[in-house]
């Protein structure tokens, strides 16, 4: 009989690595469905907290932040777009795009958590923004997600039009600064174990066996 296993998954929908992560993660689990059962829970994370309206040019946002040559982004964007292929996840060239603010985003992943729907609009987020690159601070395409993740695109939309759940992601931003958490994506797993990075899937898998026969040896 699988054992229960709980990830707290924190990450940030314009995060690169955290598809990929997730997309591993998922993969490793389905191959571990006869041991692990698992429960997922996402935690907001920004990666750009002060980004103003309107969003910066991703080039030239990766250049201020990192200090890359366009060449550095190109081969970096490259490499990054095959480990989504990877996994199973189409990532478009987004080098001429734009990256927004995603605060308005866990607002409404903090609601899809309360009703269910959190795996679903998750995955909706990520495809919105890296495969169809739609902005994450737009109005119009969250609310779009919600309704593809199955919740009512009317209370997505008075959701969004308030402050409601404003106060709960930002004590939950700060709760992971405060134990730590300064890059994404960062997985816990029961509390206890740590995953960072977008691991490939055999990563995932290996770790995973070895907690949950650790579990098993101390059950």
């Amino acid at each position: 009989m699988p054992q229960t296993m709980t990830f707290d998954f924190i990450s940030d929908v314009s995060c690169p690595w955290c598809i990929v992560g997730l997309r591993g993660l998922e993969i490793a689990l389905e191959e571990l469905s006869d041991t692990i059962e698992p429960a997922i829970t996402f935690h907001p994370f920004e990666l750009n907290p002060h980004m103003p309206p309107g969003g910066q040019d991703i080039g030239e946002h990766v250049a201020e932040k990192y200090g890359s040559t366009p060449e550095q982004r190109k081969a970096n964007g490259a490499m990054i777009r095959q480990r989504a292929a990877d996994v199973g996840f189409d990532m478009a060239d987004r080098s001429d795009g734009r990256i927004y603010n995603t605060f308005d985003a866990h607002r409404l992943l903090h609601w899809a958590k309360l009703e269910g729907k959190q795996l679903a609009l998750k995955h909706r987020l990520f495809t919105a923004y890296f495969t169809e690159g739609g902005a994450t601070e737009d109005h119009d395409v969250l609310i779009d997600c919600a309704g593809d993740a199955g919740l009512d695109t009317d209370e997505a939309r008075a959701l969004l039009a308030s402050d409601r759940y404003a106060a709960d992601v930002r004590a939950e931003e700060e709760r992971w600064r405060r134990e730590g958490i300064n890059s994404v994506p960062t997985i816990i797993i029961d509390k206890r174990y740590v995953i960072s990075g977008g691991q490939p899937p055999e990563a995932f898998e290996r770790a995973l066996a070895r907690i949950a026969e650790e579990k098993a040896a101390a059950a």
